[in-house]
């Protein structure tokens, strides 16, 4: 009697384990000495928080495209103001100032309340007392590039642009001071160019060799902003969100639009649900898109595992600046807009 043996083919699945591209950093516009700093500060075990910090401190320093940091985009008064965000994705924790008077060094600030405050969020001439407690030098922001911005735009244009509507005397015509009118058909356009060069702000997010996500903004506004105007920069959520157990993002553009769809923080939610950096950025502009066509702006998001993305609406294509242990240099990197 011959026995017949049955024999089970059991296959071998084999599991390759992808490592996480991890420490990264991502940043918005073409800035790469910005970067750089921040790179400097993963490469040696630092943390997310001190590369986003120190990297935007570089940009604030530099006065990158004159929309970041001192002597730029005076308001309407002839002052540069500043905003800027700072967040942990590890705790969960926030600082940001809004409309900070007379210190350079808003990101710093910014960090200052995150660890010297229970407090979020400061601002105006009290986030200045607060500053100078906490160590930094108060001195004007006015430039004399500044000044003559702010000279030619009052007294040979007119105050045009501005951001005043429903008022009288005319605000596409005249300078204030103005008062409200209640026929609201008139007065109503803005003609107030959007681009790198004026509502632009640098977001940065960083992942560090702990896994641990940090993200940031720093700006100094809008161009000849009614004065007190805070955008969606120091705006958690907004102008830039961050989840350790997730990614971040930052946000740059049209603020007054943007502030109001929190764009950092929906795209680090997409992420949450397991899709791509760049489909949550995708979703985050295409939100903002679907009611305000005609805005200008971006969103970078950056997963926790170093994977990331961008999406752009309102120009032509946006430029977004990468540094991670795939290249000796950081590299900018394009996509284009919807």
């Amino acid at each position: 009697m011959i026995k017949l043996g049955i024999f089970l083919l059991i296959p071998y699945f084999y599991f390759i384990k992808c490592e996480p591209n991890i420490p990264i950093v991502i940043t918005t516009w073409n800035f790469k000495n910005s970067t750089i700093k921040a790179w400097e500060v993963l490469k040696t075990g630092g943390t997310a928080l001190d590369a986003v910090e120190q990297g935007a401190s570089v940009c604030e320093a530099q006065q990158c495209d004159g929309t970041v940091g001192y002597g730029g985009s005076p308001d309407e008064d002839g002052e540069t103001t500043l905003d800027a965000l700072i967040m942990d994705g590890k705790s969960m924790n926030v600082g940001a100032v809004g409309a900070l008077r007379r210190v350079k060094s808003a990101i710093s600030v910014a960090r200052h309340v995150l660890e010297h405050s229970y407090h979020s969020f400061l601002v105006g001439e009290l986030a200045t007392q607060f500053a100078e407690q906490m160590g930094f030098p108060v001195e004007s922001l006015t430039t004399p590039k500044s000044k003559k911005i702010w000279k030619k735009w009052r007294n040979e244009d007119h105050c045009q642009p501005n951001f005043w509507m429903h008022v009288t005397p005319d605000p596409r015509q005249s300078c204030g001071p103005y008062s409200k009118i209640t026929s609201r058909h008139q007065h109503s356009t803005i003609d107030q160019k959007v681009d790198r060069y004026n509502h632009d702000t640098i977001g940065m997010v960083a992942v560090d060799q702990h896994g641990d996500v940090a993200a940031g903004t720093s700006t100094n506004g809008a161009k000849f902003k009614m004065p007190g105007r805070i955008g969606d920069s120091p705006i958690p959520g907004a102008g830039a969100y961050a989840d350790s157990a997730v990614g971040g993002a930052a946000a740059t553009g049209d603020g007054d639009v943007m502030l109001r769809f929190l764009p950092s923080f929906l795209a680090v939610e997409e992420m949450r649900r397991g899709v791509s950096p760049t489909s949550a950025a995708e979703t985050a502009v295409a939100r903002i898109a679907a009611h305000y066509p005609g805005f200008m702006g971006a969103v970078v998001a950056l997963a926790k595992d170093g994977t990331y993305g961008a999406a752009c609406h309102g120009i032509h294509q946006f430029p977004f600046v990468v540094f991670d242990h795939s290249a000796e240099q950081c590299r900018t990197e394009r996509v284009l807009c919807s």
